[in-house]
C-alpha cells in the first residue's frame, strides 16, 4: 500500500494519523518456519537483517503478515545511512553490523493473523487487531515496537510542530478502507522535505577537472509515466567535491547508448556552454531520493539536492505522479515526535 504525497494534513473523522518513519518499508511474512521480509521493490531483506528475522521467528505467533518499517537507532539518533550499510554482498559484514547496529521493526498494520485475512477489513478493524497482536507478541521482544496512531487532528498537528530525528513527516490513512496494495488512494504522506525518488538516466561532467581527471558535475534525473516511458525531469546540483570521484567511477561503469525513452535532456541554449550541455547516458538502474522546491510542467524548476540513495526501490517505482500534488499551497516544514505513552522504537509497543 503506497502513500500519495500531499502538502496539507487531511482532516475528518475518516482519517487516522501516524508518524512517517525514516527507514526501509518492509512486509514481514511468516508462515510456520518460512519467513520473508519483503521490501517495496520486492527484494527479500532477510539476509541483510538477520537479527530481525531471528526475532520474528521467535515470536509465539507462527503465521502472520505485518506491514512496518525497519529502522536503526544509534546513540545520536536514527540513521538511514546505517540501513544502507546493510545492503552489502558480504555476509560477514552484514553479520558484524547486525551486532554493532541492530535494527528494529516498527509495525503499523496487520494483514494476516493465523488463518484470518485482515487485509480485506477496514483499517478501523485492522488497527485494534494490530494492537492486540502487539500486546501479546511484542512485550518480550526488544526488536519489535508498535507505531503510534491517533484519530485526533489536533494531536497530529502537534506532531507536525515538533522535531525529532528519525521521523520525516506524518502518514494519514483512511479508516474506512481495506488494505489497498499497489494504490495510493487510501494513504497520504506529509513530509518534512518535498522529495521524490528518481532514476539516474545520465550525467554531465564538471567543467573543471578534479585531481587531473574529469568528474561528474551533475546527475540527470528521470521518472516513468503511465505508459512506461522514462522522461528527463531535472538534474542535481551542489554535489560535494569529495563525492564526485566515487560517483564518476559508479556511473562510468554503466555508460549506455541511450536511457531516456520519453523526453530527453535538451541541447545547448544561450544559458549554457557547449560543454555543459553535453551529457552521458547510463543504464537506468540506480534510484536516488532528491529534494526540490518547485515543479513546472512535470519537471523540477531548479536543481535538486541528493538526500540519499535508494537501493531498496526498483527504478520502475519512480513514477511521474510523485510530482502531482493535490494542493498548490507551500509545503511547511514538518516532523513527528510520537507520545512516549504510545510506544517508541527499540521498546515494546503498548
Amino acid at each position: 500500500m503506497e502513500a500519495e504525497s500531499v502538502v496539507e494534513l487531511p482532516r475528518g473523522a475518516q482519517w487516522q494519523y501516524e508518524p512517517k518513519w525514516d527507514g526501509f518499508r518492509c512486509l514481514l511474512i511468516r508462515d510456520g518456519q518460512r519467513l520473508r521480509m519483503q521490501s517495496k521493490g520486492g527484494r527479500d531483506l532477510v539476509r541483510y537483517f538477520p537479527e530481525v528475522a531471528s526475532a520474528a521467528s521467535a515470536l509465539d505467533a507462527d503465521s502472520f503478515i505485518l506491514d512496518g518499517e525497519l529502522i536503526i537507532r544509534l546513540d545520536d539518533g536514527y540513521s538511514f545511512d546505517a540501513l544502507l550499510q546493510r545492503i552489502h554482498p558480504a555476509a560477514s559484514r552484514v553479520k558484524r553490523l547486525a551486532g554493532e547496529t541492530p535494527a528494529n521493526f516498527i509495525a503499523f498494520d496487520l494483514l494476516r493473523a493465523a488463518d484470518a485475512d485482515l487485509a480485506a477489513l477496514a483499517l478501523a478493524k485492522r488497527r485494534p487487531a494490530l494492537e492486540t497482536f502487539a500486546r501479546r507478541e511484542f512485550r518480550s521482544s526488544p526488536v519489535f515496537a508498535l507505531s503510534p496512531a491517533s484519530r485526533n487532528y489536533a494531536e497530529a498537528k502537534r506532531w507536525l510542530r515538533r522535531v525529532e530525528d528519525g521521523h520525516d513527516g506524518v502518514i494519514a490513512k483512511r479508516l474506512d478502507l481495506a488494505y489497498r496494495g499497489g494504490t495510493r488512494d487510501g494513504m497520504q504522506k506529509i513530509k518534512l522535505l518535498r522529495s521524490a525518488d528518481c532514476v539516474v538516466g545520465g550525467f554531465r561532467y564538471a567543467e573543471k577537472k578534479q585531481g587531473g581527471r574529469k568528474v561528474v558535475g551533475s546527475l540527470l534525473l528521470g521518472l516513468y509515466d503511465e505508459s512506461g516511458l522514462l522522461h528527463h525531469v531535472g538534474f542535481t546540483s551542489g554535489i560535494k567535491a569529495s563525492d564526485r570521484p566515487g560517483l564518476t567511477d559508479k556511473f562510468e561503469k554503466i555508460l549506455s547508448e541511450s536511457s531516456f525513452t520519453g523526453k530527453a535532456p535538451g541541447g545547448p541554449s544561450r544559458w549554457s556552454t557547449k560543454r555543459s550541455a553535453t551529457w552521458q547516458a547510463v543504464r537506468p538502474v540506480h534510484v536516488v531520493e532528491v529534494c526540490y522546491d518547485h515543479v513546472s510542467g512535470d519537471r523540477f524548476r531548479h536543481g535538486t539536492k541528493i538526500l540519499r540513495w535508494r537501493p531498496d526501490k526498483k527504478p520502475s517505482q519512480c513514477r511521474m505522479d510523485q510530482l502531482r500534488q493535490k494542493s498548490a499551497k507551500a509545503r511547511r516544514e514538518m516532523v513527528v515526535k510520537p507520545d512516549d505513552r504510545q510506544g517508541r522504537a527499540g521498546t515494546a509497543g503498548t
